[in-house]
C-alpha cells in the first residue's frame, strides 16, 4: 500500500480572528515534492440532536453570514478554549434553545470540511429535556423548529436543509429510530 501522508517543512499563519486562524504550510509529498498547503485552524465544535419533551426534534432556523442566507440546523457550537465537548454540547443546548438535557449520549464524531479546515465535531443525541431560559450569544439570533423526524427527513431529501452537520445528524438519528422499532 502507498504511503500518502505529507510532511509539513514550515508554518505560517496568515490571518488570526477572534477563534480560528488561516494557516499556510508548505509541506513535502509522498513523491518527496513540495506544495504548500492552506488550511483553517478550527477549536472544534458540538452538534446536538435534541429530543424535545414532545419527542419532536429541536431544529433552529438561523442567518449564516458567510453563506448569505437562512438555514434549517441542529444546535451547535464551537468549543470554549479548554472546554470539553460533552460541556460544550450541555452549555449550546441551553445557549440556543433554552433547554438542559438528563442524558447525553455522544454518536459520533465528523469532519465537515477536510479540505480547508481541521474543524472535528462531536454528535450528541440529547434526551430527557427539561426547559429552561435560552441565553444565547449577543450576537446570535435564532428560531426554535419543534420538528417531526420525518419531516426533516423529507426536508434533507428534497433540499430544505443543505448543512451538512443537520443532515449527518437528521440521518443518524432516523437511523437510530428504525433500529430501535426493528427490536
Amino acid at each position: 500500500m502507498t504511503e500518502l501522508i505529507e510532511t509539513k517543512l514550515s508554518s505560517e499563519i496568515i490571518f488570526q480572528g477572534r477563534f480560528l486562524d488561516v494557516r499556510r504550510d508548505v509541506v513535502e509529498l509522498p513523491n518527496g515534492k513540495t506544495t504548500t498547503r492552506e488550511w483553517i485552524n478550527h477549536p472544534g465544535a458540538v452538534v446536538i440532536l435534541p429530543i424535545l419533551p414532545d419527542g419532536l426534534i429541536g431544529l433552529i432556523r438561523q442567518y449564516r453570514y458567510a453563506a448569505q442566507g437562512e438555514f434549517i440546523e441542529l444546535p451547535a457550537g464551537k468549543l470554549d478554549s479548554g472546554e470539553k465537548p460533552l460541556a460544550c454540547a450541555a452549555r449550546e443546548l441551553k445557549e440556543e434553545i433554552g433547554y438542559k438535557a438528563g442524558k447525553l449520549t455522544f454518536l459520533a464524531q465528523i469532519h465537515p470540511a477536510i479540505g480547508f479546515a481541521n474543524e472535528v465535531m462531536s454528535v450528541y443525541l440529547a434526551e430527557n429535556l427539561e426547559k429552561t431560559d435560552c441565553n444565547p450569544d449577543a450576537d446570535e439570533f435564532l428560531e426554535l423548529l419543534p420538528t417531526p423526524l420525518e419531516d426533516a427527513v423529507t426536508m434533507v431529501w428534497n433540499g430544505k436543509i443543505t448543512d451538512v452537520k443537520t443532515i449527518i445528524g437528521v440521518l443518524w438519528l432516523n437511523r437510530l429510530c428504525q433500529q430501535h422499532r426493528q427490536k
